[in-house]
C-alpha cells in the first residue's frame, strides 16, 4: 500500500514511517522544509513537498496514495480554536480527495477531556463537545465514513512517551529544574493514560490495514498513571523535593500546564486490543522515566 503521511518527520511520525516500511508499505511523507525532507528520505520514504496550509498539495498527496495517516497538527496554545479550525480544513481537503474510493483515512485525536473523572472507552463521545475545539475534528473525520472512505481515528494518550519526546513530560521536567521542586496538583490523584510511541506507531499501522470505517481506537498502554507518581520519579531523578500545589496555586506554578494537570483522564484500550489484536510491548511511562530516557547522563 502507498501511504501518504502528514507529520511524517515529527515525534510520532518518525516511528510510524519505519513501522509502515517494515510492514512492506511505501510511504509518501509530507515535508514543508528541507530538514523535514531529509529526515523523511533518511527513513526510506518518498517526499511530498507541501504543508498543512497548502490544501491543494494535501489533496494531491491523498489522491496519489492508497491510504492516508494524518498526524500533523499545529500546536499553538496561544490560539487553540484557530489551530483546531486549521486541522478541520486539512481533514476536509483529504477527506474530499478520498471520497467514494473506499481507501483508509486514519486521523488523530486525544483521550484527554473526553469524559473527565472516569475511564474513557472507544465508544465514548465527548461528554462536553465544547470542552475542546479539536473534538469537532474527530466528528468531521468520522463523517467521511458515510462518503465512501474507510475513516477511523486513533485517540492517543496525553503522554506519548519515548526518546525524543518534547511534550508534557519534558515540560514538567524543565519546570522542576527551574522551580527547584517537582510538583503535582492537589493530592496528585488525577490520572493520565500513556503509551510508548513505538506501540502507538504499530497501532496506526493496524488501523490503516484493518480499521473499520467510523471506528475509534485508543492508543493506551497505561490506563491511568497518577500524576503524583510522575512527580515522584522526576523528583528522584533530579534529586529535588516533591511537593503539592493547591488548585489555587497551580496556575502560578505550572502556567499553561495547570489546566492539563488538573484533568483526571484515564482511558481504556480494551476494545482496540480486541478489534485489532494490538498489544503494547514497550516500556511503561514510569519505567521510561526510571530508565533514564528523559534524564541523559
Amino acid at each position: 500500500m502507498r501511504v501518504f503521511v502528514t507529520g511524517a518527520s515529527g515525534f510520532i511520525g518518525q516511528a510510524v514511517v519505519p513501522e509502515l516500511i517494515r510492514a512492506g508499505h511505501e510511504v509518501l511523507g509530507l515535508a514543508r522544509s528541507d530538514a523535514a525532507a531529509s529526515a523523511i528520505e533518511a527513513a526510506g520514504a518518498s517526499v511530498h513537498r507541501g504543508s498543512i496550509e497548502d490544501l491543494e498539495s494535501l489533496a494531491r498527496g491523498a489522491a496519489a496514495a492508497d491510504g492516508v495517516i494524518h498526524l500533523a497538527y499545529h500546536h499553538d496554545f496561544s490560539d487553540i480554536p484557530g489551530a483546531a479550525a486549521k486541522d478541520r480544513r486539512v481533514i476536509q481537503a483529504i477527506g474530499e480527495a478520498l471520497s467514494a474510493t473506499g481507501k483508509p483515512f486514519v486521523g488523530t485525536l486525544g483521550t484527554l477531556l473526553i469524559a473527565p473523572g472516569r475511564v474513557v472507552t472507544e465508544e465514548d463521545e465527548p461528554s462536553n463537545p465544547d470542552a475542546h475545539p479539536r473534538f469537532a475534528s474527530e466528528k468531521l473525520l468520522l463523517s467521511f465514513a458515510g462518503r465512501g472512505v474507510r475513516a477511523s481515528v486513533v485517540r492517543l494518550s496525553p503522554t506519548v512517551h519515548g526518546a525524543g519526546d518534547h511534550a508534557f513530560v519534558p515540560a514538567l521536567i524543565d519546570l522542576a529544574r527551574r522551580k527547584g521542586v517537582s510538583a503535582y496538583v492537589g493530592d496528585g490523584s488525577d490520572r493520565w493514560s500513556a503509551v510508548h510511541r513505538m506501540d502507538a506507531a504499530r497501532l496506526f499501522r493496524l488501523a490503516l490495514e484493518k480499521g473499520a470505517a467510523g471506528t475509534r481506537y485508543h492508543g493506551v498502554a497505561d490506563e491511568g498513571v497518577r500524576l503524583r507518581e510522575v512527580a515522584a520519579v522526576i523528583g528522584r531523578q533530579l534529586n529535588l523535593p516533591v511537593v503539592s500545589r493547591s488548585k489555587q496555586e497551580a496556575s502560578d506554578h505550572f502556567g499553561w500546564l495547570a489546566f492539563f494537570l488538573s484533568a483526571d483522564s484515564p482511558a481504556s484500550s480494551a476494545l482496540t486490543r480486541e478489534r485489532l489484536g494490538w498489544e503494547p510491548t514497550h516500556a511503561s511511562l514510569i519505567a521510561d522515566l526510571e530508565n533514564g530516557t528523559y534524564f541523559p547522563g
